[in-house]
């Protein structure tokens, strides 16, 4: 199946995944009119690979989202960007493909602070899934209880400048005061060059952090340098887990998961094999299907698998990058 091409017209729609999935819906709700997507945006691979590598069972995709469809869950007036529907029956579709057993769905900012799409999500997988919302400082208990319920075990703080508008310090640490009592934990999502200002704000938060795409180093930098010591010293001195997870957004050299590659983003591996080797018991994966705001190319989510053993090497490394640690973390005393 081919997807839609990028330059293509905004009503266009990509292909479904060979997995027997329902397709998109060809009427909408009239209360709901449908926006172009963003110019030139990557609509998510049509036709993923069947992974060379294979998972262990259990293996939980720690990082996916959910877009829409639009029909049903319209996008944030406030929002950066305008993307492709990418609906719960895609992902679980993609999940089944590459024999992953449950997911991890984190609300996407196309969406802002309605968590309805990821919530429909999160509660159609029943406990094969779990959620990371976001919310405002008002945020009530009974909102952040019916969350609970629903699956939702943390709330994500985002300080990548071009996705939001600001991040307040004095908001984001109320939230992070609520969501405590909870037991939830705070994903962040920043860049590399940003820790030396933010990581005493980090520390100072009162649950567990989750760090999304390994605080996004600048992978043309020595692994063993500076920058990303920084960062490893950061995680050794906190609470905190790390998300080995995009290398098709820090590569610079790749080569691309594309047309059978089964040694992707050869100059990001050092990375994320340094990062598993020294925090085993704190090291997550997931696919960040359907893979926002690319703007290079879209990865073969079959190809992405087969990066894992590159990063986790060992067979030990693997069960608790793919199946223990996210269990730990989102399905604590639970069995696979």
């Amino acid at each position: 199946m081919a997807a839609a091409h990028p330059a293509a017209s905004s009503a266009a729609q990509p292909a479904t995944h060979p997995a027997a999935s329902p397709a998109r819906p060809t009427t909408r709700p009239a209360a709901h009119p449908v926006a172009p997507t963003t110019p030139g945006w990557l609509d998510w691979h049509p036709d993923p690979a069947r992974p060379a590598f294979r998972l262990p069972p259990g293996t939980v995709d720690a990082h996916c989202h959910v877009f829409g469809p639009q029909a049903a869950f319209p996008f944030a007036p406030e929002r950066k960007y305008t993307p492709c529907d990418a609906g719960k029956e895609q992902l679980f579709a993609l999940r089944d493909h590459l024999g992953v057993s449950r997911t991890v769905i984190v609300q996407a900012t196309c969406h802002g602070a309605d968590n309805s799409a990821m919530v429909d999500a999160v509660r159609a997988a029943g406990d094969r899934a779990r959620g990371v919302a976001t919310v405002r400082p008002d945020v009530g208990e009974a909102e952040l209880r019916a969350l609970h319920a629903a699956g939702v075990r943390g709330v994500r703080f985002n300080f990548v400048r071009r996705l939001v508008d600001a991040s307040p310090r004095d908001d984001l640490r109320v939230i992070a005061e609520k969501v405590a009592e909870l037991g939830w934990h705070v994903v962040l999502y920043f860049e590399a060059a940003d820790l030396p200002d933010l990581e005493g704000f980090f520390g100072s938060l009162p649950t567990p952090l989750v760090v999304d795409h390994m605080g996004r180093p600048d992978v043309t930098r020595p692994v063993d340098g500076p920058e990303f010591g920084r960062f490893l010293r950061f995680v050794e001195h906190h609470d905190v887990w790390v998300k080995v997870t995009c290398p098709e957004r820090l590569s610079v050299s790749g080569p691309a998961a594309l047309d059978g590659e089964r040694h992707p983003y050869a100059d990001v591996v050092p990375f994320g094999r340094r990062v598993v080797a020294e925090f085993p018991d704190r090291v997550l994966w997931g696919t960040d299907w359907p893979h926002p705001n690319l703007t290079g190319h879209m990865p073969d989510d079959g190809l992405l698998v087969d990066y894992v053993p590159h990063v986790a090497v060992t067979a030990e490394q693997q069960r608790k990058l793919l199946v223990d640690n996210p269990m730990n973390l989102y399905w604590p005393g639970e069995e696979i």
